[in-house]
């Protein structure tokens, strides 16, 4: 398994980070994908990912709840981090979140598409961020359909048209985490409907969003195996066999084989 979306360079790992790492690795997770935030965790995931080489993958971007009055000059120094390293595999967590507020609406939709582009530049895949703002998101998409190089919507939570909408950006993936096992998730039964299992990327996004029976722990990326279970029950095919296609899926989109 991959574990496609995980914070690992969080504070809330800080006390026992190698034995997270040794239960993921006991569970069979194979890799992690570690994305960032905002100017700091440039630097934490970078440092993560040195540390953990070939396992831990890095990814940077400016997260839409991040983006604040100065968010260019933010880019510029992530900008040259992306053009600086060549074990990044990925731009994000990057998108829109107009969940709780809509304040900085024209700077997040800016920041957003100025990181679109840079996906266009550099070929590079999305991991994006999307809630409250899935039209304003295609919209921008949209413009740059036909050169982005792929991505991963992550923590895909909607229903069949939303998932259709999403599908049609053919080199992207869906990113499923602990919310499938939610006992009042309506998610299974519009991943069986309308997502193929071979659109569907394993994400923990931990330490949030912990998947029954963890529910209410730190989630953490050995507890992947439980999505990737209830997965198998949705598909009504095996656990192997969720692992393997979604293991090809990250490595398609992400390519963490070559660059590991």
């Amino acid at each position: 398994m991959i574990d496609t979306h995980c914070h690992l360079d969080g504070e809330e790992f800080a006390e026992d980070l190698e034995a997270v790492v040794h239960r993921a690795r006991e569970a069979g997770v194979k890799a992690i994908g570690v994305p960032g935030i905002d100017l700091k965790s440039c630097e934490t995931v970078m440092a993560l990912c040195d540390r953990y080489p070939g396992y831990c993958f890095p990814m940077l971007g400016l997260h839409p709840e991040e983006v604040r009055s100065d968010w260019r000059e933010v880019l510029n120094t992530i900008y040259q981090h992306l053009n600086t390293s060549t074990s990044i595999i990925a731009i994000g967590e990057v998108g829109l979140d107009f969940y709780w507020s809509r304040e900085f609406e024209e700077a997040q939709l800016q920041a957003f598409e100025e990181q679109v582009r840079w996906s266009v530049e550099l070929q590079l895949p999305l991991m994006i961020h999307c809630r409250k703002a899935q039209n304003e998101m295609v919209h921008i998409l949209k413009r740059y359909k036909d050169n982005l190089s792929g991505g991963v919507f992550h923590c895909f939570t909607g229903n069949e048209l939303e998932a259709q909408e999403l599908l049609q950006f053919d080199r992207f993936v869906l990113g499923i985490g602990g919310v499938l096992t939610f006992k009042k998730s309506k998610l299974p039964e519009t991943l069986k409907e309308a997502v193929p299992l071979d659109r569907i990327v394993l994400e923990t996004d931990a330490p949030y969003m912990a998947p029954v029976p963890m529910r209410g722990q730190r989630n953490e990326p050995a507890f992947v195996a439980h999505v990737c279970q209830k997965l198998a029950e949705v598909y009504s095919v095996s656990e192997k066999t969720v692992d393997a296609v979604t293991t090809a899926n990250a490595e398609r989109v992400l390519g963490i084989v070559n660059k590991s």
